[in-house]
């Protein structure tokens, strides 16, 4: 199996993204550490994967919490060959001026920190071994602006470019970085960026067809069964009824 032996540590596992990773990961011979905030997910997901998944209760905002959980692995999944970095959230579509503090708090702590905070804690490690992947969760919003896109978009500019920074640092250390930038993808996004109004959220995708979960796990998948001197830096990916759209103009009415 093409990744028999490795070790997966995915942040977020619970729902989406991670979800559909750390399944699709473990069909492919992986053992997976799956990470999340919902024990009762976490739960569920270690008793369909059963051995093959070794489950961690983790807030990633919290520094002290990501040293300790990595730190603490059993010795059977404590090497890490890829991490993917998926926990990530948006909340709310306001302006910013009418953004509450808390929401942006929280998905700067969530999206940046988090990220900071894993890789950090995970990377001495793989330049020790003298190799690991680095798979980092980012989105068209870190590229293309869009009205009430304003913190989100802007933490997951800060993803890409930490991504190609990163990249640069480890020039050297057989350590490869991707960054993944999903466009319109059918998952819990839109329902906890509107606060559980399933009906907002469905109408986001209302009339065309997003992308899955399993779209883009299947994306990371290719990226890290690439032969190792092949590092995908980027991946832009959107559904094709999704595409780019002339700047916005405001025009004064003449009186």
């Amino acid at each position: 199996m093409m990744l028999s032996g490795k070790i997966v540590f995915i942040t977020g596992a619970t729902a989406g993204f991670g979800l559909a990773c750390a399944k699709l990961f473990v069909s492919h011979g992986a053992k997976v550490v799956a990470s999340g905030r919902r024990a009762d997910r976490l739960d569920e997901l270690q008793k369909e994967l059963g051995g093959a998944v070794h489950v961690v209760m983790l807030d990633v905002r919290d520094k002290a919490a990501v040293e300790k959980a990595i730190a603490s692995l059993p010795a059977a999944f404590s090497k890490i060959d890829i991490l993917i970095n998926n926990a990530g959230l948006a909340l709310g579509l306001e302006p910013y001026e009418k953004q509450k503090l808390d929401d942006v708090e929280t998905m700067v702590e969530t999206n940046i920190n988090g990220v900071l905070y894993c890789t950090h804690a995970l990377l001495p490690g793989m330049i020790a071994r003298n190799g690991g992947h680095i798979v980092n969760l980012s989105s068209i919003a870190g590229t293309y602006p869009y009205p009430g896109g304003n913190v989100y978009g802007a933490t997951k500019a800060f993803i890409t470019q930490f991504s190609l920074n990163l990249r640069a640092d480890l020039l050297g250390k057989n350590i490869r970085v991707t960054n993944i930038e999903p466009g319109m993808c059918d998952t819990e996004f839109s329902t906890v960026r509107f606060r559980g109004d399933a009906s907002k959220a469905e109408s986001v995708y209302a009339g065309m067809q997003p992308l899955s979960a399993e779209d883009i796990a299947n994306t990371i998948l290719w990226t890290v069964t690439q032969p190792a001197h092949v590092n995908i830096n980027r991946v832009e990916i959107m559904p094709t009824q999704q595409a780019f759209s002339p700047f916005a103009v405001h025009r004064e009415k003449k009186n």
